[in-house]
C-alpha cells in the first residue's frame, strides 16, 4: 500500500478552486467558530449532489453557508436546500452568503433549531441527499434520521469522519473520536448502504442508500 505524499494531498485538496463568495463565507464561518468544510470536501459534496441529480437536500449544520454554496452548485437548477442549525447567527450568515452568490431565495430553507427536533417532522424517503456536519456526539442519531429520509439511490455524506487524524489512531479514545470511529465501521457494514471514506478535508464518508 502506497502512502499519499503531502504535496499530492495538498494539490488534490486545492485542485478545484473556491469562488470568492464561498471564500468569504469560509472566513465568516471561522470568525463565528463554525469551522467550514475544507475545499476538497466542498468539491466532493458538489460532485455527489451533481451525480445524484439532487433536487431535495437536507444539511445538518449550516455554519456560515460554505458547504451549502458547494451543494447548491451541484444540485439541480431548481433544487431546494433545507439547512438546519441551532445557532441563529449561523443562519443569518448563510443567508448572506446565498444572497451574495445570487441564489434565488426559494432555493433555500434555513431552519434555526435543534436538528433532532426538526428531522422527525420531515417526510420519509423524500430526499436525494443528506449532509451531516454538526455536533459529533449526535452523529449516530442524525444518521438514523438520514437513512429514513433518503430515497433509494440517495446519498448520505458525513464530514469530519477522520477527525483531525484521530480516527485512524486506535490509541485515541476520547468520546467524539470513538463515536466517529464506531459509526464509520457500523455504516461500512450496514447492508442498506454502499459506503466509501474519502480522504478529503477532514474526511468525508459517502454512502448510497440501496
Amino acid at each position: 500500500m502506497s502512502a499519499q505524499k503531502p504535496a499530492s494531498w495538498t494539490y488534490a485538496e486545492e485542485f478545484v478552486p473556491e469562488g470568492d463568495v464561498t471564500e468569504a463565507a469560509r472566513r465568516r464561518g471561522a470568525e463565528l467558530g463554525a469551522t467550514p468544510v475544507g475545499t476538497g470536501a466542498g468539491a466532493a459534496l458538489r460532485l455527489l449532489a451533481a451525480a445524484v441529480g439532487a433536487q431535495s437536500v437536507i444539511e445538518i449544520g449550516t455554519g456560515a453557508g460554505t458547504s451549502g454554496l458547494w451543494l447548491l452548485e451541484g444540485m439541480h437548477s431548481d433544487g431546494v436546500l433545507t439547512t438546519i442549525d441551532v445557532e441563529a447567527e449561523h443562519g443569518r450568515a448563510a443567508k448572506r452568503a446565498y444572497a451574495e452568490a445570487g441564489v434565488p431565495h426559494q432555493r433555500t430553507r434555513v431552519i434555526t433549531g435543534p436538528a433532532l427536533e426538526v428531522l422527525p417532522r420531515m417526510t420519509d424517503a423524500a430526499y436525494d441527499m443528506v449532509v451531516i456536519d454538526a455536533d459529533k456526539a449526535s452523529y449516530p442519531d442524525y444518521v438514523a434520521h438520514a437513512i429514513r429520509l433518503l430515497r433509494s439511490g440517495g446519498v448520505l455524506a458525513l464530514d469530519n469522519m477522520l477527525w483531525h487524524d484521530k480516527v485512524a489512531d486506535p490509541a485515541v479514545r476520547d468520546a467524539d473520536t470513538v463515536t466517529l470511529r464506531d459509526l464509520g465501521k457500523a455504516l461500512r457494514d450496514d447492508d442498506r448502504l454502499i459506503v466509501t471514506l474519502l480522504p478529503v478535508g477532514d474526511g468525508v464518508l459517502a454512502a448510497v442508500k440501496r
